[in-house]
This record gives structure tokens, C-alpha cells and sequence, in this order.
């Protein structure tokens, strides 16, 4: 090789060493910040133990609404400020309660009691409830060929997670059409009402809620989730052909749409303030619990992002922005809203990341990248890896950034390890105690490093 080739070669290279090394420093002052003075898991205390569930237009989500607005101004946000849009708003109305028996039930006397939980939107029984029997199927396929025994009865949806996907987010996406889909399904046929298998892999007897569907052709029928023992225990006994009956007492009720907020707070960019980078979580959740993982945990990465960079005295060169999502749960409003506005103002998004599938230990960055552009950026594994991240994958983000990826951004997410998620997910369980400090501190360390690295270098 030409020696003068040789030496602008071994140049380069040797720039390149030094500019990661210079990331590599950098991302380290990061976590040093994250780890030594971070403030995640604190602002998660505050949003669980003082404010809880957070269930779109329940006074609980206007609470919350306060809280990420002055969790925002205190991380040192250049601005904060609040983005109305119209969202669902659902009640559940009161406690649910069910039980069954292989004879008729008198007041529910000698029947055995089932856990269950309203699912998300669906209409209640009324105070009198519904006693009816019950039929098991499988499938809608099995539904289907069983129209004829399905009139004047309750529908139990057992379909369990499919245990040979070891990413449990494929077993959800394979069995929640039962959960969004399964009451205007039955209800075709006549059904009075519907049960699900909940939508865990879980072994307790916590019930699962979580949005369902309906279909505007049907009848609205009620519809709820049942602990996975309970599921278990009917289930055996329809096997065995026992001739069982259900009595199912819901009170949800839907109300008109009512407002409510994106909260946002940004640090300006210096040299292209007009071009943003957002980072999100949703700010709603389920109401039988605290929302810790689903997705408080969320919310709290976002904010530790900004406060860390604040707090090192980084100066972005585009804009970044942290968004608290309305309403993901049961109407992704909050995130429609986010983008309709960026299109109406002609905003420019670069890359949109979002942090929804719980405060685990981070394994991996999805993103809605091509091939080539995907291999053009997993050199940076190099300097998440000491922090968890080992592996970039095509597959966009989140729901809530995913309509700005419509308008042309790059999005992506946040992938911790998932086994445990669906063991709390829209459950009782989602509280502070099943969240781990240290892991919720690893999701917004590689956060603040991704979000870094991309205002350093962009996605091109």
C-alpha cells in the first residue's frame, strides 16, 4: 500500500478510536449520573404510591397529569407545557364479581367464587347480574362450529399463551384478539356474555384487564378476565362435561369523551432547534393497581433522560422532547394527538424512542430501520453493552410514537427482558415493590446513551 494511503488509513482509524472513546467517556458520566443521583425510581414512588392507577379521565389521571408537569420543571426542562386531546372515558363502576356451580346458584350459595375483572370499555351487567350457563371454546374457529350451542349462554375464551415463544410479547400478540375481539364474536351468535383466560403466562390468580372491542353489528355484551387458576379449575370441570353455570355481576359503564393532556417538556437544540427527538411513555394505565411497570416505568425513564443530560451540562444540537402520553390504553389518543399536531405545525421528527414494556433489565433497541441503516448504527453496541444493551432489531417502536413514524421519523423502543411482564401487566400486581431499582436505572441510562448518540450522529 502506498505509504501515504497507509497513513491517512491508520489516521482514520485511529480518529475513530478516539471519538469512541470520547462517546464511550461520556456515556459512562451518564450512568455515573443515573446510578449515583438518579431520580427514576423516587418519581416512580411519588406516581404509584401517592396517585395509583391513572385510568383516562379519572381524577387519578389529572393528578398525574400534575405530577409529570412539576417531575418535568424540577429534571430542568427549558419548557413545560400541557397538549389537550379528547380521550375515552370508561368506568369501571364498582366491584366485579362472578362465581360458578355445577347446580343453580342461590345468592351464590354453595358456588365457587372466580377473580375476575371487567375488560377495558366493555358494558356492565347491570345490578342484577347475569346467571347463565357456560360453554368452553378454544378458538373462534371452535366458536364458529359451535354457533348453534352458543345462544342464551356465557362464552369462556380459554386460550392460553403460547409457551414455545420465549418472547412473551409474541404470546400476547397471538392471544389478545380473544381479549379485544371476543364479546362481539359471541355475541353474534347469541352469547350473554363473555369470560376470558387472562392474558399472562402467569401461575397466580390474578385477573388481567385490559381494552376490548366492539364490533357495531352486535349486541354489546359484557365482558371480563378471570384469574388463571380459576380458568384452570373451570376448565376441568367442563372437561369432565359437568353441566356448569356462571353468575357475572359488572358495573362498567362508558361516558362521554372528556379532555385531557400530553404533558411535554423539552431542552431546546442549539444548533437545530426545529428538529426534534421525542422521548415517551404513556402516562395512563389500568385501574386495578399502581401502573408501576405498565407504564409508569416508562414515564420515569423519559424524564431521568432529560434530567441527566441537564445534569451533566450537555447542550443537545436538536431539540429534545419528553412527552407523557395520554391515553394509550384505551384509545392511543394521546399519541394521535402528538402527531396530528406535529403535522399541522410541520414539525420535523427525527427519531421518536419509547419505553412501554416495563422496567426490566434492557436487552435490546428495536427501531424502523432498514437493514443497511440498522448495520450502519450497531457499532454503538460496543458502548451500550456495558450497561445491558447487546442487540438493535428492526421493529419500529411503540404505539404512541408509532404515528409519528407515519408522518416520516424513525421510531423506536426500549426492549428490557420481557418474562416477568405479563406476569403484572393490567393486573393487581403492577405496584412499586415488583419493580427493581437498579434495572429501572439500566433503561434510562441506555435511553439517555441512545438518545446521545443519535442528536450526536443522527440515524443516516
Amino acid at each position: 500500500m502506498n505509504r501515504f494511503l497507509l497513513t491517512g488509513a491508520l489516521a482514520l482509524f485511529f480518529l475513530a478510536g478516539s471519538a469512541q472513546d470520547q462517546d464511550s467517556l461520556f456515556i459512562r458520566r451518564l450512568a455515573d449520573e443515573i446510578l449515583v443521583n438518579g431520580k427514576a425510581y423516587a418519581n416512580l414512588r411519588v406516581l404509584t404510591k401517592t396517585i395509583g392507577g391513572r385510568l383516562s379521565g379519572s381524577p387519578q389521571y389529572y393528578q398525574a397529569e400534575a405530577w409529570g408537569r412539576k417531575a418535568l420543571e424540577d429534571a430542568g426542562a427549558d419548557k413545560v407545557y400541557m397538549q389537550e386531546c379528547l380521550v375515552p372515558h370508561w368506568t369501571r363502576g364498582g366491584r366485579d364479581t362472578a362465581w360458578w356451580t355445577g347446580g343453580n346458584p342461590a345468592a351464590g350459595a354453595g358456588g365457587s367464587p372466580m377473580d375476575v375483572l371487567a375488560l377495558g370499555n366493555s358494558r356492565g351487567t347491570g345490578p342484577g347480574g347475569i346467571h347463565a350457563p357456560v360453554i368452553m371454546v378454544h378458538s373462534f374457529e371452535e366458536l364458529a362450529q359451535r354457533s348453534g350451542e352458543v345462544k342464551g349462554k356465557i362464552v369462556f375464551y380459554n386460550y392460553p399463551f403460547n409457551p414455545r415463544f420465549t418472547e412473551t410479547f409474541r404470546a400476547y400478540s397471538d392471544a389478545v384478539r380473544y381479549r379485544v375481539a371476543g364479546a362481539s364474536s359471541a355475541a353474534r351468535y347469541g352469547a350473554l356474555a363473555v369470560l376470558i383466560r387472562s392474558m399472562t403466562a402467569s401461575v397466580d390468580n390474578n385477573p388481567h384487564t385490559g381494552v376490548m372491542l366492539y364490533n357495531d353489528s352486535f349486541p354489546q355484551i359484557p365482558a371480563a378476565a378471570m384469574g388463571m387458576r380459576d380458568a384452570d379449575k373451570l376448565a376441568a370441570a367442563l372437561e369432565k362435561k359437568q353441566a356448569v353455570e356462571i353468575y357475572l355481576k359488572t358495573m362498567g359503564k362508558m361516558l362521554p369523551d372528556t379532555l385531557a393532556h400530553n404533558v411535554i417538556g423539552e431542552i431546546r437544540g442549539e444548533q437545530y432547534p426545529d428538529e426534534i427527538i421525542t422521548v415517551g411513555g404513556h402516562l395512563d394505565s389500568w385501574d386495578p393497581a399502581e401502573g408501576a411497570q405498565d407504564d409508569g416505568a416508562g414515564c420515569v425513564h423519559s424524564i431521568e433522560v432529560l434530567r441527566a443530560l441537564k445534569a451533566i451540562g450537555y447542550h443537545p444540537r436538536h431539540t429534545i422532547r419528553i412527552v407523557l402520553f395520554a391515553n394509550e390504553e384505551n384509545g392511543l389518543r394521546g399519541g394521535k394527538k402528538y402527531a396530528d399536531e406535529a403535522k399541522s405545525r410541520k414539525e420535523k421528527h427525527l427519531f421518536a424512542l419509547e419505553s412501554d414494556a416495563g422496567g426490566f433489565t434492557p436487552r435490546c433497541f428495536s427501531f424502523s430501520l432498514s437493514d443497511e441503516r440498522l448495520a450502519g448504527i450497531r457499532p454503538w453496541l460496543r458502548l451500550l453493552q456495558p450497561y445491558g444493551v447487546y442487540e438493535f432489531t428492526r421493529g419500529g417502536g411503540g404505539a404512541d410514537v408509532g404515528p409519528v413514524g407515519e408522518l416520516g421519523a424513525t421510531v423506536g423502543e426500549l426492549v428490557p427482558d420481557s418474562q416477568r411482564y405479563f406476569d403484572y401487566h393490567h393486573a393487581r400486581n403492577d405496584v412499586l415493590e415488583n419493580v427493581n431499582k437498579r434495572e429501572l436505572e439500566l433503561g434510562a441510562i441506555n435511553m439517555a446513551a441512545l438518545i446521545y448518540l443519535v442528536d450526536k450522529y443522527g440515524l443516516k
